[in-house]
């Protein structure tokens, strides 16, 4: 049993009881030896401000509260050191992911972090300056996230009108939530539009007067939302028609080797030293962009129209300069 475990459960026995509790009982309880109920016992004075004394007369544990104290409870966070610094790293990457979006959520949250490191001797202020997040091309996610994510966790539907950054006035659209994505420093809403009668995705920051319905969201199977929405390349939905074949130079090789592109993608080095990338995808927009990154470093080997696009979009891009 975890020493944080341990502490729960004195502190349940503990809890409410009118007698004191005798050292041997909590050795038997908790199925440790002495010396480790004594420091469970210590941590729950000591560390967690619990008014636990020992009655010499009874020769057992209790809580003495004064007249008119309030009961004692446990703290809501009960975390050991290694689990606190992990905590405030990703407080600290949340934060600087979205600076505003969960300024006055994550608010508590820090307090209580910032306490809970304050009895440990620890200094959480280092995250802030020893944790760096570098985000590049994102967007946020505007004043409707928050809507949009309490629809979705209390399962109604939502109400709202989308205006598309393809263009386009905007129109109203009815939907039952199923996920949030964040997708390259993006956040989109999948879902079942009701009024299509299809799945379709929409990004978070282009919802605009968000109304959340009494009507229940219908649910959409996981191995359907998977089928649809992660079985092509990138945020773009659709099943994976085609299997694009990269061959990434040398000199490039061994670096995008090591990157994820698609979870079911294939690659492998060739005997010359290039690496074959083997991508499936449906709708190629993102692919492209992908492609065209690398620059000379990469040959679209195919399919034919997948390569005759690449190929276009380098000829104008060289028109350009």
């Amino acid at each position: 049993m975890a020493r944080l475990e341990r502490v729960h459960d004195l502190h349940a026995m503990l809890d409410g009881r009118r007698t004191p509790l005798p050292l041997a009982e909590i050795v038997d309880r908790l199925e440790c030896s002495v010396p480790t109920a004594k420091r469970a016992i210590r941590a729950l004075r000591d560390t967690y401000g619990a008014p636990l004394v020992y009655d010499r007369d009874a020769r057992g544990y209790r809580y003495a509260h004064a007249e008119g104290e309030p009961r004692f409870e446990l703290p809501g966070l009960w975390f050991g050191a290694d689990e606190l610094a992990t905590l405030v790293t990703l407080k600290e990457i949340i934060a600087r992911l979205e600076p505003t979006l969960l300024a006055s959520i994550m608010a508590p949250l820090s307090r209580r972090l910032e306490e809970l490191f304050s009895r440990r001797q620890l200094g959480s202020g280092e995250a802030s300056r020893r944790v760096r997040v570098i985000s590049q091309h994102g967007r946020a996610p505007g004043s409707s996230f928050s809507r949009v994510a309490e629809s979705l966790l209390s399962r109604r539907r939502l109400a709202f009108k989308y205006a598309p950054r393809s263009g386009g006035d905007a129109a109203g659209r009815h939907v039952s939530p199923q996920r949030l994505v964040r997708y390259r420093g993006c956040w989109y809403l999948d879902a079942w539009c009701h009024d299509r009668e299809a799945l379709r995705s929409f990004a978070v920051e282009r919802i605009a007067d968000p109304h959340i319905l009494q009507e229940k969201a219908r649910d959409v199977p996981e191995d359907r939302l998977d089928a649809h929405f992660t079985a092509a390349y990138g945020i773009f939905a659709g099943p994976a028609t085609d299997v694009a074949i990269l061959r990434i130079a040398a000199g490039r090789a061994r670096w995008v080797a090591d990157e994820c592109w698609h979870p079911e993608q294939q690659g492998k080095f060739l005997a010359d030293g290039t690496y074959e990338l083997r991508i499936p995808y449906g709708r190629p927009d993102e692919l492209i962009l992908d492609i065209l990154r690398l620059g000379p470093d990469v040959e679209v080997a195919g399919p034919p129209e997948l390569r005759e696009e690449v190929g276009r979009r380098l000829k104008e891009a060289a028109q350009v300069y």
